[in-house]
């Protein structure tokens, strides 16, 4: 009887270490699509993957070739930049950087962390926005194209109601 559950129990985890293999393969074969495109960097517990006008961010361990989050250029904006708190240390490398982001139309705040090598990339990336199409400041939410009308007018001495002078 003993000589079956040795075997039974050998045979369960004979199965349970093939699958652990499998899964971990097929994390490897998922990394590999994504970085099959270039431009990928490692950012807090996932992959960032910068495209033409977008961030999109997939979970480390997910399982779907879809991001879990979509940022979109022209709508980031970097708010400013800390050290890694001691608390987080713990999930994150000490030398990452974690850069504090507002996107989307509401503004909502989202912290990338990264090391320095692709905080630079990613400042490079966000600053090489075609013309026009320039991140939006926060402190100016109307825009490039707004503030150049705005520019235009005043030159040609139009004025707006309720505007200076």
């Amino acid at each position: 009887m003993s000589k079956a559950i040795a075997l039974d129990a050998a045979w369960i985890f004979a199965a349970f270490l093939v699958i652990i293999v499998f899964c971990a393969i097929g994390l490897a074969i998922r990394r590999m699509l994504l970085d099959r495109h270039g431009g990928t960097v490692e950012c807090r517990l996932g992959v960032a993957a910068y495209e033409k006008d977008e961030l999109r961010w997939y979970d480390a361990v997910g399982v779907l070739l879809t991001p879990e989050e979509v940022l979109a250029r022209r709508t980031l904006a970097v708010a400013s930049r800390r050290e890694v708190y001691p608390s987080e240390a713990a999930l994150l490398r000490p030398a990452m950087v974690v850069v504090s982001c507002t996107a989307g139309a509401m503004s909502e705040t989202v912290e990338l962390a990264m090391g320095e090598a692709a905080l630079t990339g990613f400042l490079a990336w966000l600053e090489s926005a075609p013309p026009g199409s320039y991140p939006l400041n926060p402190l100016r939410p109307e825009g490039a194209t707004a503030r150049r009308r705005a520019s235009t007018a005043r030159r040609r001495g139009w004025h707006w109601p309720g505007g200076p002078g």
